[in-house]
């Protein structure tokens, strides 16, 4: 099962949200950003996992 496929099925509200910010930035960043930034839009919680040692999305 593909990751995109996965992330679809798990969260499909941050899926569409991640599809919509790659549009509005006209495909300037990876799927795999604009994923990453959606979820810390939509779950402020998950801040400091980004912090401890995962790069911020581009």
């Amino acid at each position: 099962m593909s990751l995109n496929l996965l992330r679809w099925l798990l969260a499909p509200r941050t899926s569409l949200l991640a599809r919509r910010i790659r549009r509005t930035r006209h495909h300037e960043i990876s799927s795999d950003a604009a994923w990453r930034l959606a979820r810390l839009r939509l779950h402020p919680d998950e801040v400091p996992y980004r912090n401890h040692g995962h790069s911020p999305p581009s």
